[in-house]
């Protein structure tokens, strides 16, 4: 909510310079995301997490910083995200790591969803309390909150009792290319993964390009006040409550393959409403949108991350968790970057047609795989 808004309200960039900032936060995932992913599983994952939580910490601390002694500028701002983005490479190979050494391989699709409900609670949190710190203190000091968020995340992640599982010595031997390689073949290799990462590509550079344009569509566009902003960005967080708190239930009631597929093509359709949004009760619109989309993206990502976890040869979940990301969000810096492009050049409304009809055949390929023909990912396993 608030580091775009520092970038339009404070520094006045335009939408190229807010596509680049939205892709430089997760560019670090096409630089480093494989890797990170060899990293990752070679040394403590909670371990991991916590540096990655204090680098990010240090880094948008700076901001606020910055912008006392006159020296914030859309440059920095620029290099803050990259750096942010690079923290939050490891960290998010290292979270998706970690839980298989907390809970057992049967109990993991419970527990992504619990997760993800959580994550969903703070998501539901921050715009609103975000939109309200932007119109009180303004968009700079907001990003202190941010910022303080992820030294809570190092503290309660410090707290966790349950030892760190010993890496063992067979995965430190190979080298880096060597564990890169690894984690290529084992995803290209399985039939079900390629599907997931081709569908999950597609998805993301879509949906980054809209998110990327959301604040200044809303901000400039609709005519929209930050704290009506706030509230509409959190809608999507409702929808992501509603995703982990069925996820369970659907999962074990009609099956993990069958949800997973299921999700995204139901969800996909309502994308074409967000382009409509207007400052009158079309802007129930972006409401509307932003909760099915994000149910369908909490459930269909539960689903895929579980059967990660689920087949991935012990020692090689990091890389495999990094070869997935750093394709499916290596995407993300390139939607960010497009959806500028294609804003400066054709409107911002135009852009978000262009990108939700593009959401709305993402899916195709899941079609062509294994998923709709089997009810569990067991049997995706036995035909991958």
């Amino acid at each position: 909510m608030a580091f775009p808004l520092v970038a339009v309200l404070v520094l006045h960039a335009d939408a190229l310079e807010v596509g680049l900032l939205s892709a430089l936060q997760t560019a670090a995932f096409l630089a480093i995301g494989l890797p990170a992913g060899v990293w990752v599983d070679r040394l403590p994952k909670r371990r991991v997490m916590m540096t990655a939580d204090l680098a990010r910490f240090v880094l948008l601390a700076s901001v606020p910083i910055a912008y006392v002694f006159g020296l914030l500028s859309i440059g920095m701002l620029l290099v803050v995200a990259l750096l942010a983005g690079t923290a939050q490479v490891f960290e998010d190979v290292a979270d998706q790591t970690y839980l298989p050494e907390l809970i057992d391989r049967p109990n993991l699709s419970g527990g992504n969803s619990k997760l993800e409900f959580v994550r969903s609670g703070g998501a539901l949190a921050g715009p609103s309390l975000g939109g309200v710190l932007v119109q009180a203190l303004g968009p700079v000091l907001t990003v202190l909150a941010t910022a303080l968020a992820s030294l809570g995340s190092a503290l309660f992640i410090a707290s966790i009792r349950t030892p760190d599982r010993r890496v063992r010595p067979e995965d430190r031997r190979s080298g880096l290319w060597e564990g890169i390689r690894e984690g290529l073949v084992f995803v290209w290799g399985d039939r079900l993964l390629r599907a997931i990462v081709v569908t999950t590509a597609g998805t993301n550079l879509c949906i980054s390009a809209v998110l990327g344009l959301s604040v200044l569509f809303l901000s400039e566009e609709v005519g929209l006040a930050p704290g009506v902003i706030g509230v509409l960005l959190m809608s999507g967080a409702v929808g992501g409550l509603l995703g982990g708190l069925t996820g369970s239930r659907l999962f074990a009631r009609y099956g993990t393959a069958r949800v997973t597929w299921l999700s995204i093509v139901v969800s996909s359709p309502f994308g074409l409403l967000l382009p409509m949004t207007q400052a009158d009760w079309r802007v129930s619109f972006f409401t509307i949108t932003s909760i099915a989309l994000s149910w369908g993206a909490i459930l269909y990502g539960v689903g895929q991350l579980t059967y990660r976890q689920t087949v991935a040869p012990e020692g090689m979940l990091g890389r495999v968790n990094a070869t997935v990301r750093f394709v499916v969000w290596g995407m993300m810096p390139v939607g960010a970057l497009l959806g500028g492009l294609v804003a400066q050049h054709l409107g911002v409304r135009t852009a978000l047609w262009v990108f939700m009809c593009g959401r709305l055949v993402s899916f195709v390929p899941l079609l062509f795989s294994p998923l709709p023909r089997i009810r569990d990912f067991d049997q995706a396993r036995a035909e991958s």
